[in-house]
C-alpha cells in the first residue's frame, strides 16, 4: 500500500519516511495521483513540486 506525505504529497511505497523532506508524517489516506516527469512544467510549478516523482492531490490528515 502506497502512502503519502503530509508536508511534500510525494508517494512512499517502502519504508516509513519520505526520500524528499525526510519527513515521518505519512499517511494512508489520499486521492489523486499525479506523476511529474519534469519538474521545470507548468502543471509542476503550478502545484509547487520541485522534483520528478509520483504525487498525490489531496492527502487526508
Amino acid at each position: 500500500m502506497e502512502k503519502a506525505c503530509k508536508n511534500c504529497r510525494r508517494l512512499i511505497t517502502t519504508g516509513n519516511e519520505c526520500p524528499i523532506c525526510r519527513s515521518k508524517d505519512l499517511t494512508a489516506s489520499w486521492s489523486g495521483l499525479l506523476i511529474v516527469y519534469d519538474a521545470e512544467s507548468e502543471i509542476a510549478k503550478k502545484v509547487g513540486i520541485t522534483s520528478p516523482g509520483r504525487y498525490a492531490i489531496r492527502v487526508r490528515a
